[in-house]
């Protein structure tokens, strides 16, 4: 889902959302950042069979919940196992959960609990999984049953108005808001990553609320659902503007904007070429002609909740955006992953900041005027 971006490529842009179960669904074509250049890996990650919600209509919602699908059973070490997890939903599986298997000999041996589609190439999705998290044997698994899912009524299920911090809610657009006076951000994410549940979107939704004082300029590098945008304009930004490769993610942002009453000339979506970040080509989506454009050194706040290895090999081009003295926020990032992030980062940017939450991190920093 530009999602739970894990390994070497884009999250958010993170693909993954979770449920108050273990159990963790895709959201969108996951569209992801890869060596210095946007690649659309799933045709967040790949193609597979993304969970839907009302913006599709009633015919196409039923016919989603007649999927046949094949639950598999993959067993890894403990110690990757999460990753892993990730690297499946992104390579075609429709969902993941852990149990350590009663029949295992080897205490340090789990089981990944997942769904693929019918027309999934199990051993090809977990193949490319495996590599994909630098696995040198590919690991062992069974493929249980095969039947029937109802794709939309467990992940409308599962979505839940989310309290960030107090008086800050994400909101699904079947709910009714808990509290009406709070500040509330109203979501159907569709195709697209970011509901709001997922830590690595919690850490960037906590950093936004903190630093939002009035009047900024934002940009979400990897947009998906447009939920930070959105957040940042109902905190007090003036502008918002969002790049994505994903056109699914750029009409999620879009319907979204619309569900919060936000004009386009507030948050301008754009939908960025896959074979490059900078180019003639980038456009806004839903105008002719872009306003404002996605200059550089331009932002007073720029968010990219990625993966470890585009937030590496697009360091320079993510500080690109950000104002001498603006803010800059990374996320989409494990705690063990956190070092290599800091080293990259640090010549560019000063009085770093690192949270926490459930093994993600969330580095944020200020722009050195000089670099």
């Amino acid at each position: 889902m530009l999602a739970s971006l894990r390994n070497p490529f884009f999250k958010h842009l993170s693909s993954t959302f979770y449920s108050s179960s273990p159990l963790r669904f895709p959201l969108l074509p996951f569209s992801l950042f890869k060596a210095s250049s946007l690649i659309p890996l799933k045709t967040r990650i790949n193609l597979s069979l993304s969970t839907t919600f009302s913006c599709l209509s009633t015919s196409a919602q039923n016919s989603w919940t007649d999927v046949s699908y094949l639950s598999v059973q993959i067993f890894c070490r403990k110690h990757v196992s999460d990753m892993l997890s990730e690297a499946l939903l992104c390579f075609g599986a429709s969902s993941t959960s852990i149990d350590e298997p009663d029949k295992c000999e080897d205490e340090d041996e789990i089981c990944i609990n997942s769904i693929f589609t019918e027309d999934q190439d199990v051993s090809t999705c977990i193949s490319h999984a495996a590599d994909s998290i630098g696995l040198k044997e590919m690991p062992s698994y069974e493929i249980i049953s095969n039947e029937k899912y109802e794709w939309i009524k467990k992940a409308q299920e599962s979505f839940l108005p989310v309290e960030v911090t107090k008086g800050f809610w994400i909101v699904p657009e079947w709910r009714s808001p808990p509290d009406l006076q709070a500040t509330n951000v109203v979501l159907n994410p569709g195709l697209a990553f970011g509901t709001g549940d997922h830590p690595t979107t919690k850490l960037c939704l906590l950093l936004l609320h903190g630093l939002i004082k009035g009047g900024e300029v934002f940009l979400d590098y990897g947009t998906g659902s447009g939920i930070l945008g959105i957040a940042a304009l109902k905190l007090g930004a003036s502008l918002s503007v969002g790049v994505d490769i994903d056109p699914e993610a750029i009409t999620s942002a879009r319907q979204n904007a619309a569900l919060n009453n936000i004009e386009p000339e507030k948050m301008q979506v754009y939908l960025v070429p896959s074979k490059t970040t900078h180019s003639a080509d980038q456009r806004p989506c839903g105008n002719d002609t872009p306003s404002m454009g996605i200059n550089t050194e331009k932002y007073d706040i720029v968010i990219a909740n990625i993966l470890m290895n585009p937030l590496l090999e697009l360091a320079d081009q993510i500080v690109d955006y950000a104002k001498p003295g603006g803010i800059i926020g990374l996320s989409g990032i494990l705690y063990e992953q956190l070092p290599r992030i800091e080293e990259c980062y640090s010549p560019y940017m000063e009085n770093i900041s690192v949270s926490e939450m459930d093994g993600w991190v969330c580095i944020s920093g200020i722009k050195k005027t000089e670099l």
